[in-house]
């Protein structure tokens, strides 16, 4: 392993001579600068591991030094030393990048641990960009299918670029990692991608959720906030679910993105936002346009870059793989020992059609973890951990049969499917749910009924208080 190199910024030469020695003898290089420029034409003509910066120094002080050196995008760590610190001097020290703040006199012990520690801390991140880079900024993107390796090089163009992008795929194929890859592979990785889910937040408050609000622009708005759009300037927004929003908030969504602007609600400043818009849905949203549901003219500026996420059952080779990836990490995460899975066991995952993609075979993974006794999980734990009625309904989706169930049963479970995933998209609504369906809501009541489907936090009541409390 090389050995550090330290720069030691200090117009003393008593304390220069004294902090040279002290590092050599623990096995550093040094270099040393007794001005503010000579200090700057140092640190930008070689790379050094660490600099520890005087804050009185001929010509510029320490903290101008460190402010340039920054602008400059030298990124080497700082330890701040002062005769005449004050709480003040080491929060701007801080706030400029400064690793720590030592006083003088200096103690050689406290030296050397803060020497220590900033090089630690330096390290680790070097070893965490390292990481980063060696993955990719999809490398959590799993799978070796056609349709992956495909999928990972459009999100790689994507990444590039600053153009709104429009993630489409069924629930579970992983749209919020999809996003998260072109986030992290832009140049806007820096900031915070900023979330909102368009169908968990009611109507009435999407609004204030994207543009913030002023004091009293509502009842209970007793302060004024930022909403997602300014907090995540210079960075990415993600709009999950944008197929779910109300139309009204389709129009103001539109305005932002074609005059780049935004105000507060009860406001009447307009403020610049440099936002890149990544949106998701797993509705068809060119059908919503066709019925009017959705404004083509959103559609058009949100789908500049299309990218579709396979379902699952298109790329069933990934499916080794993935459970490859999941078990391991289910057996740490729930404390147990590690586990294998036969060879058969997988056979049937595979086979399997997953409506939940992958998210399904995910959590099915930590369900065998938990519930399987011993170290090999097989064919029999999967078939037993397998819900009948999905794996009926899922063979019928796919033009099979399911071994020893009737056509009776098929039928039934495909019906249940439907049921379940329509309440689902719609969050327990029945009545949205019904309407999505083409169904008199009374008879998707009595086909809830007839199937044993209870809504999402319905209490148990009877059919007619059910019916009339939508």
């Amino acid at each position: 392993m090389s050995r550090a190199t330290i720069l030691i910024v200090d117009d003393e030469p008593n304390i220069l001579r004294t902090v040279k020695t002290a590092l050599r003898v623990e096995g550093y290089d040094t270099d040393t600068a007794a001005t503010g420029p000579a200090a700057l034409e140092r640190l930008g003509a070689r790379s050094y591991d660490l600099a520890l910066l005087d804050v009185q120094l001929p010509e510029m002080n320490g903290l101008e030094v460190l402010r340039r050196a920054r602008t400059q995008g030298i990124d080497v760590p700082v330890i701040v030393m002062s005769g005449h610190g004050t709480i003040e001097m080491a929060v701007q020290a801080t706030r400029l990048g400064a690793r720590d703040f030592l006083e003088k006199p200096l103690s050689t012990d406290r030296l050397l641990l803060a020497i220590g520690n900033a090089l630690e801390v330096a390290r680790l991140k070097g070893e965490i960009k390292e990481l980063k880079e060696a993955a990719g900024p999809v490398g959590a993107l799993l799978g070796d299918s056609p349709v992956m390796r495909e999928l990972r090089e459009r999100v790689r163009l994507a990444a590039s670029a600053s153009a709104p992008v429009l993630i489409t795929g069924e629930r579970g194929t992983g749209k919020e990692l999809v996003a998260r890859a072109i986030h992290d592979g832009s140049k806007r990785a820096a900031g915070t991608m900023e979330k909102l889910n368009c169908a968990a937040i009611p109507h009435e408050l999407i609004e204030s959720e994207l543009f913030g609000h002023e004091v009293g622009a509502f009842t209970g708005a007793v302060r004024e906030r930022k909403g997602k759009f300014e907090r995540a300037i210079g960075s990415t927004l993600f709009l999950d679910e944008v197929g779910d929003m109300p139309q009204p908030m389709q129009a103001k969504l539109l305005r932002v993105l074609q005059e780049g602007e935004i105000e507060r609600v009860g406001g009447t400043k307009t403020l610049k936002v440099d936002v890149r818009i990544v949106a998701a849905t797993n509705r068809d949203l060119a059908a919503d346009v066709a019925a009017g549901r959705f404004r083509a003219d959103l559609y058009d500026r949100l789908n500049v870059v299309p990218i579709h996420i396979p379902p699952l059952r298109a790329r069933r080779d990934d499916v080794a793989l993935l459970v490859g990836a999941f078990l391991p990490a289910a057996c740490k995460s729930n404390d147990r020992a590690r586990k294998t899975m036969t060879d058969a066991a997988v056979a049937l995952l595979v086979r399997h059609p997953f409506p939940g993609n992958v998210r399904e075979l995910k959590n099915l993974v930590e369900r065998l973890v938990i519930l399987t006794p011993g170290d090999t999980i097989t064919e029999d734990d999967v078939r037993m951990a397998l819900p009948a009625v999905a794996g009926a309904a899922a063979s019928s989706r796919d033009g099979s049969y399911a071994p020893g169930v009737g056509w009776h049963k098929l039928i039934e479970s495909a019906e249940r499917d439907l049921v379940l995933r329509a309440l689902e998209h719609h969050k327990g609504n029945a009545t949205h749910a019904a309407r999505d369906l083409g169904l008199e809501r009374s008879h998707f009541y009595k086909k809830m009924r007839a199937l044993g489907i209870k809504r999402p936090g319905a209490q148990d009541t009877s059919d007619e208080e059910e019916e009339s409390a939508e």
